[in-house]
Parts: structure tokens; C-alpha cells; sequence
């Protein structure tokens, strides 16, 4: 942007119209877009925009342009990380072992459990 806005500038010196270093301050504040309204509230209400040079200005906007790319890259990077992961099943010769296994732990289960039905008899419960 600040390339298209010097070539424009340096073509108009050419037919003799000028503009004072505030007032291309001022313009290219006023054709930023509505999403770098606080950083342009901002550089108004910190800095003489009728003394700051432009070079200036410009380091200020692309120091600001660097940190909200930084700031959007590490949010991806975060989305990114949190998608969840499936991982598919698959039966080998060990999981009839452990069929065994799960077999054995519902019997244990369900003689506890009645075993604790047969107490809460005893009691009237």
C-alpha cells in the first residue's frame, strides 16, 4: 500500500500538485481499513501527526501488521492442535484372551452384586 501511495504522490509533484508530510499522514490514516481503527486512535492520540514523519508512520503500521500476523498464525495453531484424533479398533488372537478376562470380571461383578442384594434382605431393605 505504501508503494501505491508513494508512486501516486511522486506522479502528482510531477504536474505541480504537493502535499505537505502531515497531510499524507493524514491521508493514509483516513484509507486504512475498519479493522486498524484503535492502532489509528491510537497513533493520534500518542504522536503530533503534524511532525511525525512518514517513515515513521510506516514503520509503526508494519510493526503492528507483523504482530496481529503473529497473532492470527499462533491461533491456527492452536485450532490445529486440538482437533480430536480417532483411531480405528482391530480384533488379533489376543483379544479372545481378553474376552476371557472381561468374562470373568462380569461374573465376579454380578456375584457381588448379589451378594450385596442378599444382605440388603437380611436387613429389611
Amino acid at each position: 500500500m505504501f508503494s501505491r501511495f508513494t508512486n501516486i504522490i511522486n506522479a502528482l509533484q510531477a504536474l505541480d500538485k504537493t502535499y505537505s508530510n502531515s497531510e499524507m499522514v493524514w491521508k493514509i490514516l483516513r484509507c486504512l481499513p475498519r479493522t486498524w481503527m484503535p492502532k489509528v486512535t491510537a497513533i493520534e492520540e500518542a504522536k503530533n501527526l503534524n511532525v511525525l514523519a512518514l517513515e515513521d508512520l510506516l514503520g509503526s503500521l508494519m510493526t503492528h501488521e507483523l504482530s496481529m500476523q503473529k497473532k492470527d498464525d499462533d491461533e491456527e495453531k492452536e485450532k490445529k492442535k486440538k482437533k480430536i484424533i480417532a483411531l480405528k479398533s482391530s480384533q488379533t488372537e489376543d483379544s479372545v484372551d481378553d474376552d476371557d478376562d472381561d468374562d470373568e470380571e462380569l461374573a465376579f461383578i454380578t456375584r457381588r452384586f448379589k451378594k450385596f442384594l442378599a444382605s440388603k434382605k437380611k436387613f429389611g431393605g
